[in-house]
């Protein structure tokens, strides 16, 4: 059988100490193991185990979330240098702090391996690389990451230590390490982690025997062996929420997409295209997400997207929604049918993308005086205004939903509804929320004058 790791990598001594204690601890049939991008990449190779692949450097992640979704099983991440210190530094750490209950065995061999030789997190001071010909030196690429010494100053982690293979003796106390890492899981203890010194003879440019001499006489004077942590720790229980299984999940989003359903309605559209702009704080984003959540409870093919800047207040915002009685190839829109302005900036900025034929709702009395939009039909609303007298300005964007579906008569108002009682749990702001939506549709229904041409004065005709 032809093996994928180089003649003297450590890779191959640290898979065998792992499988002999998965064996001897009978694990194996409750194991998996997650490894990433790197060499490790082909421990699935060898390993009669559960896997899974992962990104670069998201292995802790993804065997959190195995261990917190199958919490009877033993789940292994098995990563790099390349991978664990560098681009997966922070789930890493984050795990460590955590105390997730994964064992994670970190291969530090110096050097990325399986990329060209490049210089890693863990390559020591001097050493030279594809990328530090001239040797690390600290003052441009800093010193080598001592990842042991670093979760060990964290408080959840119950042990850490840091073994080498080179030579029989420590590779005996790695192989001791290995089964207590395993161990600890089985008995459920908490975060375990053994960071193993490996040599790498072919980037490195050595044999074998001189690649294992060189992690005695180099690496570890760098990397020091030691046991950092070997402690329980108490972690404070908290209030579990009840578990369901997947078919209770399952079947409870099926008993609620029956009764949200909205059967026997006729859209007269196969396909329509909403924009909706305003400040952000408007409920710009809030509408569009329930004008989607009303599609899809009336049988539509929905997608919502929004855009917004780094602001909380008074930053631009908008949305894209399709509704559409086929699959929706892009839910990103430069032509809407239909633009939902609640202030002039987006008025002016989005109103030429209307398609001919479509409909701009403004959340004004009346247009600016310098601008017409003679191929689109224009309704005027002072959304804002009727919020306020309603008694509640934060109702404003539920004004302007009401106008829209009096307006295009593209979806029901008892749909909306039903949408609102079902996000909004304040019984009062949901009162505020019913005279909106009705106050939006009265308006356009007794007070509006439409028309596809602006008149001199701003008003529509």
């Amino acid at each position: 059988h032809q093996t994928h790791y180089c003649p003297g990598c450590g890779h191959g001594v640290a898979h065998k100490l792992i499988a002999e204690a998965l064996e001897d601890l009978n694990l194996q049939d409750q194991t998996i193991l997650v490894s990433p991008v790197g060499c490790s990449v082909f421990a699935y190779y060898y390993f009669d185990v559960g896997n899974v692949q992962v990104a670069h450097g998201r292995a802790p992640a993804a065997a959190t979330g195995l261990k917190r979704a199958c919490p009877d099983k033993i789940v292994l991440a098995y990563q790099g240098d390349g991978d664990l210190a560098a681009i997966g530094t922070a789930e890493i750490v984050h795990a460590a702090n955590r105390g997730e209950k994964i064992a994670v065995f970190f291969v530090n061999n110096a050097i990325y391996g399986m990329t060209g030789g490049q210089m890693a997190p863990t390559t020591l001071v001097g050493q030279r690389s594809t990328t530090s010909p001239w040797g690390r030196r600290p003052v441009n690429e800093g010193f080598p990451l001592h990842m042991a010494e670093i979760l060990s100053s964290l408080e959840a982690p119950v042990y850490i230590e840091r073994v080498a293979l080179s030579d029989n003796k420590n590779i005996m106390k790695a192989r001791r390490a290995v089964r207590k890492a395993l161990e600890l899981q089985r008995n459920g203890a908490g975060f375990t982690f053994v960071e193993i010194l490996s040599p790498c003879p072919t980037i490195w440019g050595k044999d074998p025997v001189e690649a294992r001499k060189w992690v005695a006489e180099k690496m570890i004077p760098s990397f020091p062996l030691n046991v950092f942590r070997d402690r329980k720790v108490e972690i404070p229980e908290s209030n579990q929420p009840p578990q369901k299984t997947v078919q209770e999940v399952v079947e409870g989003e099926r008993q609620a997409a029956r009764a949200a359903f909205v059967p026997g309605r006729h859209h007269q559209f196969d396909h329509l295209d909403i924009k909706i702009a305003g400040f952000g704080g408007q409920g710009v984003l809030l509408l569009g997400q329930l004008l989607a959540e009303m599609g899809m409870r009336e049988g539509l093919e929905v997608s919502w997207l929004p855009s917004y800047g780094p602001e909380m207040r008074s930053g631009s915002a908008h949305c894209h929604v399709c509704l559409s009685k086929q699959r929706i190839g892009s839910p990103l829109l430069s032509r809407p049918n239909v633009l939902v302005a609640m202030n002039e900036i987006s008025l002016r900025k989005f109103a030429s993308q209307v398609a001919p034929g479509g409909t701009i709702i403004y959340g004004r009395e009346r247009l600016p005086e310098d601008i017409s939009f003679p191929q689109v039909q224009v309704v005027c609303i002072p959304a804002s205004e009727i919020a306020d007298k309603l008694g509640s300005a934060k109702v404003a964007n539920v004004v302007m939903m009401g106008a829209l579906l009096q307006e295009t008569e593209c979806l029901a108002s008892a749909t909306a509804m039903k949408v609102l009682e079902a996000k909004v749990k304040n019984p009062a702001l949901l009162e505020f929320d019913r005279k909106a939506l009705d106050a939006g549709r009265l308006y356009i229904d007794h007070t509006v004058a439409i028309g596809a041409v602006t008149q001199a004065d701003g008003f529509a005709e």
